[in-house]
């Protein structure tokens, strides 16, 4: 049983499950949740920490994620994906995250997901904007 709960994040996603999110075993595939954790933390730049995907000279890009599974999901159900900052560096953040029922506490999915900032055109890594930092101090488990 995981000892993780819905307390332990400081932020909320509701995602709604597709038809296409079911694979043949009649349940949410393991891949899809990846998707999901995408899905929040940018979701989280975006409206928090001001990222503009489009122009923005600084963006993050995956380096690592794991995923452990606790309960099924299945389409059509309600979830709500919950983020925290787990670590903060000068140049990437470790995101806790976990896929809930929409009116539960236990997660059905919860993982790690790892952020590095780069400048855009180069690929580079290069230090966390300040109102990004800003954002993801606001939800750090810890403080930073």
């Amino acid at each position: 049983m995981s000892t993780e709960h819905a307390g332990d994040y400081r932020y909320f996603l509701p995602i709604t499950t597709r038809w296409m999110d079911n694979d043949v075993y009649g349940h949410v595939n393991n891949v899809t949740y990846y998707s999901y954790f995408d899905t929040v933390a940018n979701h989280y730049l975006i409206t928090e920490g001001g990222l503009d995907i489009h122009a923005s000279p600084v963006i993050a890009l995956v380096v690592e994620s794991s995923c452990s599974y606790r309960a099924p999901a299945a389409y059509p159900d309600a979830l709500r994906a919950g983020l925290r900052v787990d670590a903060l560096s000068r140049r990437s953040v470790s995101w806790g995250v976990a896929i809930f029922p929409a009116e539960g506490d236990e997660p059905m999915a919860h993982g790690r997901f790892v952020h590095v900032f780069v400048d855009r055109e180069h690929r580079r890594a290069v230090p966390i904007p300040d109102t990004i930092r800003t954002a993801l101090e606001a939800i750090a488990a810890q403080p930073q």
